[in-house]
């Protein structure tokens, strides 16, 4: 079998990334075509893996030492979706870092964030995975860091530094665990291991590997450097945003054989993942700046992606990976032009205010709507779990605001076209989706488990809890008008001061002033 061709990727970054960083001055001529072309080559040769995948097979080959590479239809999804994005956000940083004093030393340390990355999402064992993570954040840092004159800069610097840090100590205790559990630490040996259940050294393994996601995906508490990386220039944003931040995921959707053996651990996924997600998305509206809203936007749809991990829907998991980094690059690249364009849009007239009645019926609508194409997909396609159906169902709620909105007496009747046929595209789309990302990756990973008394417990707690916030969304004119709510608004925009709790702890508020 030929050595894979994406493995080659990183080292071709790699060797730009120097390039860049022996010339870290203003405008480094040549070098910046060298710089886009490098990603654009990165792009092929992950194209030539996927064809290699395509004609051999799923393989693992040995680099240096114990060190390993695999080459299987998640990595070459995730190493697709990195070097795509590298290329996008080296493309434009291209023209919005021209002039800048430091340039050359910003494109070097971007690409080599990149090469890391995606060394990361190659990992065949656990020693590149965990040496691929250290990489990032070391390079990551010094992104942060680019205008180090900025005490804002330094302080979140400084706080992701100690976070990322701290889930490379758990990776490591993880993987020495797994190692002493198994006798290994090749990925798809710990995979094929764990079927026959964790022993104990196993199960604190996973406990530490559960804890590596959240503190890498920016969970509650420990959420608050992300939205404080505003400072670095927007490709940065970009590039952690749509990439970076992804990577407790990865951990989770790469030793997902070993991770969903473990059902405690799923539960906090699900449980803490749900929480994250509820809090960032209301909080998220509460925010007037456009770039802190996608931040906690960002860690909404990290907590989310996590309760998929938690339900065991792993395709679904990383199917949410890909969609959400794609918006998430075109969202924090565009953020300039989407004020001036909401700018100049004509200003709406009164919104129409629906009642409690109204509220309701269109949650009841969604769900007639989103069951009757559940049914017609079972009998075509077969069957869903229900951790599946919860999900849908979840997703469904994010509709049914807009259904009461069409719903609402003073609403048009086109409007309330519009936004039944959201809820009914919304539903088709799902199961779609759904079909299609089994097709891709389920035959790599593990099926969701049975529905036991503990996963019956999560699911309904997980639909409850978010049809009650929809619910609660739909209700606000109602509400809206009293005194408290003024107060209340003040402390969500503030994240009910959850991260100065954690600046208090870590000594972030102490950053030194010096330029």
């Amino acid at each position: 079998m030929l050595f894979p061709a994406t493995a080659l990727a990183p080292l071709i970054l790699l060797a730009c990334a120097a390039l860049f960083l022996w010339q870290p001055g203003r405008r480094p001529g040549h070098l910046l075509a060298i710089a886009e072309g490098s990603t654009l080559i990165t792009i092929g040769l992950v194209m030539a893996g996927a064809l290699q995948l395509w004609t051999e097979g799923s393989q693992v080959h040995p680099m240096v030492g114990f060190a390993s590479v695999r080459l299987d239809p998640i990595s070459v999804t995730l190493a697709l979706l990195v070097s795509f994005i590298g290329w996008v956000v080296t493309r434009y940083a291209r023209r919005s870092l021209d002039g800048e004093a430091r340039e050359g030393a910003f494109h070097g340390w971007t690409l080599a964030t990149i090469a890391a990355v995606l060394m990361l999402v190659q990992a065949g064992d656990l020693l590149v995975l965990i040496a691929s993570f250290i990489a990032v954040g070391i390079f990551l840092r010094q992104l942060l860091l680019f205008y180090p004159e900025r005490n804002e800069a330094r302080r979140a610097a400084s706080k992701f530094t100690w976070v990322w840090a701290a889930g490379d100590v758990t990776l490591i205790v993880a993987a020495a665990l797994l190692w002493r559990a198994f006798g290994t630490v090749d990925i798809a040996a710990l995979n094929a291991a764990a079927k026959d259940g964790l022993p104990a050294l196993a199960q604190v393994a996973v406990a530490l590997l559960v804890l590596t996601a959240l503190l890498k995906t920016a969970m509650l508490p420990v959420h608050g450097w992300l939205t404080e990386v505003m400072e670095a220039p927007t490709p940065v944003s970009a590039l952690l945003h749509a990439g970076v931040i992804n990577a407790g995921g990865v951990i989770l959707i790469t030793l997902a054989g070993v991770v969903q053996q473990s059902p405690g651990a799923m539960a906090v996924l699900v449980m803490l993942g749900g929480l994250t997600a509820l809090f960032a998305g209301v909080v998220m509206l509460t925010q007037s700046a456009i770039k802190t809203a996608l931040a906690w936007s960002t860690i909404a749809q990290m907590g989310f992606m996590l309760l998929q991990c938690g339900l065991g829907l792993w395709p679904l998991a990383l199917l949410h990976i890909v969609a959400h980094s794609l918006y998430k690059a075109h969202a924090f690249l565009s953020s300039g032009n989407a004020v001036r364009m909401v700018n100049a849009i004509r200003k709406p007239g009164p919104v129409a205010v629906p009642g409690p009645g109204v509220v309701l019926r269109s949650f009841g609508l969604a769900l007639a709507l989103y069951g009757t194409v559940a049914l017609v997909f079972t009998l075509v396609v077969g069957p869903k779990t229900p951790q599946a159906l919860a999900l849908g169902a979840i997703l469904v709620f994010g509709v049914s605001y807009l259904i009461a909105q069409g719903l609402a007496d003073a609403a048009p009747g086109a409007l309330t076209r519009l936004t039944v046929g959201a809820s009914l595209t919304t539903a088709l789309a799902y199961f779609g989706f759904h079909v299609a990302a089994q097709t891709l990756w389920g035959p790599v990973l593990p099926a969701p488990p049975i529905a036991g008394a503990l996963e019956w417990q999560l699911i309904v707690l997980a639909v409850l809890s978010f049809g009650g916030v929809a619910v609660a969304q739909s209700l606000f004119p109602y509400w809206s008008h009293h005194p408290s709510t003024a107060g209340l608004r003040v402390h969500l925009t503030n994240g009910l001061y959850l991260n100065a709790v954690f600046d208090r702890m870590i000594g972030g508020f102490r950053v030194s002033h010096k330029s």
